[in-house]
């Protein structure tokens, strides 16, 4: 039998490796557990009406302070809020910087533009956060936690965006406000149908001071290849009508981000030349080549393989695609595949020397890959 004193020391020992053994629980716990990230204040829904034409697209918002608490957060880390308007996520910068630092005790403070939706990352101290992007960075590379949260109050009704087949392929119209070169359009689903022939129809409906446009996207990333769009006669489009045939995956503002356009329009003055290719960004002079074609169907394509791209404009559309009238290779800037997607859209340019006065419509008879 143990003497008392042996007991007493036993005991101490005992709550000494016990109290050792929570410690190093509750660290490896904290240390291993997942980091969340949540909202606590909520900054109000984006009010304004989605018709409203706006020329800037970086111009200033409204803005609101938004709060939340960080749980697992490890050195170094910090938040980055985005905020969901005109149809894309954009960066709410704090001071020009593009992070919210986190207190001791997790939580967080910070201003940010208003949106219709609000997301909260939790990233590593190296990550770089996207200046724009139409879809949110996933969990990984750098991302530790991840929130969504809609603004208060009841947010603008918008269209339904919905799914069609065209030419083998299904694609998604996109719906609401958006910008597209420069100008803020309005972008409606029921201006997007194919007909009983299989070629797609693209629109701008309404009246001036209130148009709505049309826009396609591709439900999946094709990489590398030529990319082909059988047009029918598009010459009666107005000067500040733009059809544009592009390339994108979905990150980066309108001056920058990676991007291949053949753009069909004359940019709002009826002397301009209406075709363009370009590899983005637009404004480096080597990225882009202007001329004029006449009435007609006309085959425009881009072949893309690593470091080129070569666009091209056929006469003819649909099989009848013949003769070469213009051709270009690029070697500058010329992006790798990145989750792309190809995207029709028929839209106004707000900035034009003659305002758009009547609807107008396309109809792109096919599209075409081939890897």
């Amino acid at each position: 039998m143990m003497s008392r004193s042996h007991i007493v020391a036993y005991n101490a020992t005992l709550s000494v490796l016990l109290a050792s053994f929570v410690l190093t629980g509750c660290h490896s716990s904290s240390k291993n557990s997942t980091p969340t990230v949540a909202f606590g204040k909520v900054a109000a829904a984006y009010q304004e009406d989605p018709y409203k034409i706006v020329i800037t697209e970086g111009r200033d918002y409204k803005r609101d302070i938004m709060e939340g608490r960080v749980t697992g957060a490890r050195p170094g880390q910090r938040i980055v809020l985005y905020a969901m308007t005109d149809g894309r996520w954009g960066v709410c910068r704090q001071s020009d910087l593009p992070f919210t630092n986190i207190e001791a005790d997790g939580r967080w403070e910070a201003s940010v533009h208003l949106g219709l939706q609000y997301a909260a990352l939790l990233v590593d101290p190296t990550y770089n956060p996207p200046e724009q992007t139409e879809s949110l960075p996933t969990v990984g590379n750098g991302v530790m936690a991840l929130a969504v949260v809609n603004g208060e109050g009841p947010p603008p009704i918008l269209p339904s965006p919905k799914i069609l087949n065209f030419s083998g392929y299904e694609w998604t119209t996109s719906t609401g406000p958006i910008f597209h070169a420069g100008s803020r359009n309005f972008f409606d689903p029921a201006n997007v149908w194919t007909d009983e022939s299989g070629a797609l129809h693209l629109r701008i409906s309404g009246s001036p001071g209130k148009w709505a446009a049309a826009e396609v996207k591709l439900m999946r990333s094709l990489g590398y290849g030529t990319y082909s769009f059988h047009l029918r006669d598009v010459s009666h489009l107005e000067p500040s009508a733009l059809l544009t045939l592009v390339a994108w995956d979905g990150v980066g503002t309108e001056s920058a981000r990676h991007e291949l356009d053949v753009e069909l329009g004359r940019w709002g003055d009826p002397e301009n030349t209406n075709v363009n290719y370009v590899v983005q960004p637009y404004y480096v002079p080597a990225n882009s080549v202007a001329f004029r074609v006449s009435p007609g169907a006309y085959t425009h394509s881009f072949h893309w393989e690593p470091g080129q791209v070569t666009f091209s404009t056929l006469a003819g559309s649909g099989n009848t695609g013949g003769r070469v009238l213009n051709r270009h290779v690029f070697t500058s800037g010329v992006p790798s595949p990145e989750g792309e997607s190809v995207r029709i859209a028929l839209y106004v340019f707000r900035q034009g020397k003659i305002p758009l006065k009547n609807e107008n419509e396309v109809i792109i008879d096919k599209f075409e890959y081939l890897p």
